[in-house]
């Protein structure tokens, strides 16, 4: 049937989507968890969960200490051949570490991966979140200047969809979360080009973003610069820091027009 489940169709490998459901298991807050932890996070009985960690033990990308478990180096493998493979991030570090010494502050790029952003770059020069960040940190896109440049250029249907799969949740008491309100912000990033955040994801934090594009208009990333909330630091992001940003997006969007960088992103973000 043409409107079969995926999951009930013979192309499914269910012990595969099981084993990588085991990896996400880990993560900061359960680094080194027990098999009934990671039962209990994924949903999965304790044999199947058992089996596939004795099969990602084996294969080197899980550890065992006692009870606990852990992840080893060798599951960096599986991002880098990520990150290997877009050219985007190489076109982009040489600019951002330019913007960075530039404006004094922490920039970074991210894509959209379904309701969160993923960092794919990031220049630090002062620590602003209390939340570690670094190359495949994840964030909420819809609280995140970032997510909401790249949210901005989905189409009315994509979004209606991409909302109702991920609903917005608070995270302070600034954070928008009304789907009404947050589409009235999306269409003014849209309007203004770009996005700026005030203490919505974090208190203390406040963030502008540019959209990054290809050459045929298509946005892959967005790219920011994050710095602590003052009372003008909205009046500064606009005024001084833009304008780099600017300037910084260009550069990268060049260097991929004059590469013929075909990003292998295309539909990415909006399961």
């Amino acid at each position: 049937m043409a409107d079969e489940p995926f999951e009930d169709s013979a192309d499914y490998v269910q012990s595969l989507a099981r084993g990588l459901s085991v990896l996400r298991a880990f993560s900061r807050d359960l680094p080194t968890p027990s098999l009934s932890d990671v039962a209990t996070r994924t949903g999965l009985s304790r044999a199947v969960v058992r089996r596939s960690l004795m099969t990602l033990q084996h294969l080197g990308y899980v550890g065992q200490r006692g009870r606990q478990f852990f992840l080893t180096p060798r599951v960096l493998e599986l991002g880098y051949s990520y990150l290997s493979s877009l050219d985007l991030t190489e076109l982009a570090q040489q600019a951002m570490e330019q913007m960075a010494q530039r404006v004094g502050e922490s920039c970074s790029m991210a894509v959209l991966d379904g309701g969160d952003i993923v960092y794919v770059l990031r220049v630090p020069v002062k620590r602003v979140m209390s939340i570690a960040l670094g190359v495949g940190a994840r964030l909420p896109a819809a609280a995140t200047s970032m997510g909401r440049v790249m949210l901005a250029a989905l189409d009315p249907a994509e979004l209606d969809a991409w909302l109702e799969q991920h609903p917005p949740s608070a995270h302070t008491a600034h954070t928008l979360t009304e789907a009404r309100a947050l589409k009235a912000e999306l269409k003014r990033v849209r309007e203004q080009g770009y996005a700026l955040t005030a203490q919505e994801l974090e208190l203390g934090l406040c963030s502008i973003a540019l959209p990054v594009r290809t050459a045929d208009g298509r946005v892959v990333a967005g790219l920011n610069v994050g710095m602590p909330y003052r009372p003008d630091s909205k009046k500064r992001a606009v005024e001084e820091i833009l304008p780099i940003l600017h300037e910084t997006q260009m550069t990268i969007e060049r260097a991929i027009r004059q590469g013929g960088w075909l990003p292998a992103l295309q539909g990415h973000g909006r399961g």
